[in-house]
C-alpha cells in the first residue's frame, strides 16, 4: 500500500463531495467508471484490488452497486456517519436533477430535438460502462474458471 493510501483520511464532507462528483460526473451511467477512476486513481483511497473486491461484494449485496460502495468506502473511514455522508452526497443533487428532468421530459417528450439527446446519452452510458469492463477485466480474467463464468454468463 502506498504512503499516499496510508495517509488518506477524508472528512464527512470530503465524503460527500466526492459521492457527489462521481453521481454527477456520471450522470446517465458508467458510475462503476468513474468511481474507479475518483476513489483509485484520484484519490488514492483504495488500491485497485481493494476496489475490485469491493465493487464485487457491492454487486452480490442486495441493494444499488453504487450505493453499496458509498456505504462501504464511507463506513471505511468514518463509520456510519461516513456511510450516510457518502449515501446523501451520491444521491440528493441527483434525484433533484431526475425530478426536474421528469417535470420537463413530461412537458417536451414530443419535440424530436429531445429524442435526438436521449439516444445520445445513452450511447454515452454504453461507452462507459465497455471501459469499466476494458479497464477490468484485464485484471479480473486471469486462469480458466473466471474465463468459462464469464463466458457462462454473458451469453
Amino acid at each position: 500500500m502506498s504512503e499516499t493510501m496510508r495517509r488518506a483520511n477524508p472528512g464527512l464532507l470530503e465524503l460527500a463531495l466526492t459521492f457527489n462528483h462521481i453521481a454527477l460526473a456520471s450522470f446517465g451511467g458508467g458510475l462503476s467508471a468513474w468511481s474507479r477512476e475518483v476513489i483509485v486513481v484520484e484519490k488514492c483511497w483504495m488500491a485497485e484490488e481493494e476496489f475490485l473486491s469491493a465493487i464485487t461484494m457491492c454487486r452480490i449485496l442486495p441493494g444499488a452497486n453504487q450505493v453499496n460502495l458509498a456505504v462501504f468506502v464511507g463506513a471505511k473511514f468514518r463509520g456510519a456517519l461516513g456511510a450516510i455522508a457518502a449515501v446523501i452526497g451520491l444521491s440528493f443533487v441527483p434525484v433533484m436533477i431526475i425530478l426536474g428532468l421528469g417535470y420537463a421530459y413530461f412537458q417536451f417528450h414530443h419535440l424530436p430535438a429531445l429524442q435526438s439527446v436521449l439516444r445520445g446519452a445513452a450511447a454515452a452510458a454504453v461507452a462507459l460502462t465497455l471501459a469499466m469492463a476494458i479497464k477490468t477485466g484485464g485484471k479480473c480474467l486471469r486462469g480458466a474458471i473466471p474465463l468459462l463464468l464469464f463466458g457462462q454468463f454473458s451469453l
